[in-house]
C-alpha cells in the first residue's frame, strides 16, 4: 500500500511539474495574491476528480465516444488562443496595473479561467485519466495508489501558489510582468498550435 502511494505520488508529480496554461495561471494568481486558495483548491480538486475517474476505469471514455477527443482538442486550443492573445495584451499595456496585487479579476472571472485551463486542456485527460489510469492498473493497491497522486496535486498546486509570493519583490516592478505576460503568451499559443499541428 505505501509503495503503490509513493508510486502514484512520484508519478503525479512528474507529470505536472511541467510548464503549462494552467501552472502559468496560478503563479500569476499567486504573484497576484489574488484568490490563491480558491484558485488552487479548484485545480487540485479538479485533478483529484479526474484521477479518481482514470483509477476507477473511465480511461476507455475516449475509445466509447470518439467525437470527445477533436472536440475537447480544438476548443482547448481557441481558448488558449485567445487567452495568450489576452496575456500578450497586458504585455504590451504594461504600466501599473499589472503591478502585484493591483488590477486583479473577480473571484468569478478567476474560477472560470482556472476550470476553463484544467478541463479544456486534452493533456490533462491524458496525464490523468488515461496514463494515471493504466498505471494504475499494475497495483492491487489502486486506492493508495490514487491518494498518492491527488496528494501531488495539492502539494504542488498549494506550493506554486503561495510560494509565489516569494518572487513579489522582483515583481514589484513593471518590467517584470511585462516578461511574465509575454511568457505566458508563448506559452499558450505553443500549446495551441501543438493541439491542432498533432491533431
Amino acid at each position: 500500500m505505501i509503495v503503490a502511494a509513493f508510486a502514484g505520488f512520484g508519478l503525479g508529480l512528474s507529470l505536472i511539474l511541467a510548464i503549462g496554461a494552467q501552472n502559468a495561471f496560478v503563479l500569476r494568481q499567486g504573484l497576484r495574491r489574488a484568490h490563491v486558495l480558491a484558485v488552487v483548491l479548484t485545480c487540485a480538486i479538479s485533478d483529484a476528480i479526474l484521477i479518481a475517474a482514470g483509477v476507477a476505469g473511465f480511461g476507455t471514455l475516449a475509445e466509447a465516444a470518439p467525437w470527445l477527443e477533436p472536440v475537447m482538442r480544438y476548443g482547448g486550443a481557441a481558448f488558449l488562443f485567445v487567452y495568450g492573445a489576452r496575456a500578450f495584451r497586458a504585455a504590451v499595456a504594461g504600466g501599473a496595473a499589472l503591478q502585484a496585487g493591483e488590477g486583479a479579476q473577480s473571484l468569478r472571472a478567476a474560477l472560470l479561467t482556472c476550470l476553463a485551463l484544467t478541463w479544456l486542456n486534452p493533456h490533462v485527460y491524458l496525464d490523468t485519466v488515461v496514463l494515471l489510469g493504466s498505471i494504475s492498473a499494475q497495483y492491487d493497491a489502486k486506492l493508495a495508489f490514487a491518494l498518492g497522486a491527488m496528494t501531488a496535486s495539492f502539494v504542488f498546486f498549494f506550493s506554486l501558489g503561495f510560494g509565489a509570493r516569494l518572487l513579489a519583490p522582483l515583481f514589484a516592478r513593471p518590467a517584470a510582468w511585462r516578461v511574465l505576460d509575454a511568457g505566458v503568451g508563448v506559452v499558450m499559443w505553443a500549446i495551441a498550435v501543438k493541439l491542432v499541428v498533432t491533431a
